[in-house]
């Protein structure tokens, strides 16, 4: 993929793609590894159609093609990306399915976060600074952070709710301290969810 290609392609940010990886950790079996298996995989899910394929891969029909007669084995770096992207996206959806609800109902999600936090509140004399969290995040919270996930939420729209849900179990300790304290987080070194 070229340079321009990549700037293109519209990217995820941290905290998206924390949550797919964190979903990707619930599947019970491995995704399909290789290129055939992968376009096998596919071809159920799109009823078939290698034209359709082709289009989602960013691909021709008639590589589809050569793969699903395995005549291809190793796909160029782009094509590998994008199957692997794509298998694992649609890789046991119920298992999947079952540990969000799990997440917004009962158990509630893990949260560990490197960001800069700064905060709002009535005398409060810390300063804003980088920290490392590890934190429980409420069902409440993990049910608004994944239905604005599957609403198609931007980077923008996550941080302000997740850094509320960090304030109450972190900050406020579920409202029994620091009672109208607000944190806010920005430039997020890195994240990690757990269901």
């Amino acid at each position: 993929m070229s340079e321009h290609e990549q700037q293109q392609a519209p990217r995820r940010g941290k905290v998206l793609e924390a949550l797919v990886r964190a979903e990707r950790k619930v599947f019970t079996r491995p995704a399909p590894k290789s290129a055939n298996a992968q376009v096998k995989f596919l071809l159920t899910r799109v009823k078939g159609s290698a034209k359709a394929l082709a289009e989602r891969v960013g691909t021709s029909t008639r590589t589809i093609e050569r793969y699903r007669a395995a005549k291809l084995k190793t796909p160029q770096k782009r094509l590998q990306a994008a199957l692997v992207e794509e298998t694992e996206s649609e890789w046991q959806p119920q298992v999947r399915a079952q540990a969000r609800e799990q997440a917004s109902t009962s158990g509630g999600m893990m949260v560990e976060v490197t960001a800069y936090f700064g905060f709002t509140c009535t005398g409060s004399s810390d300063d804003g600074r980088i920290r490392t969290i590890t934190t429980p995040i409420s069902p409440t919270y993990a049910k608004q952070i994944l239905e604005l996930q599957e609403a198609g939420a931007t980077e923008e729209d996550l941080h302000p709710i997740v850094a509320e849900a960090i304030t109450e179990s972190y900050f406020t300790e579920w409202g029994t301290r620091a009672v109208g304290l607000r944190a806010d987080f920005t430039h997020v070194q890195a994240i990690e969810f757990l269901f």
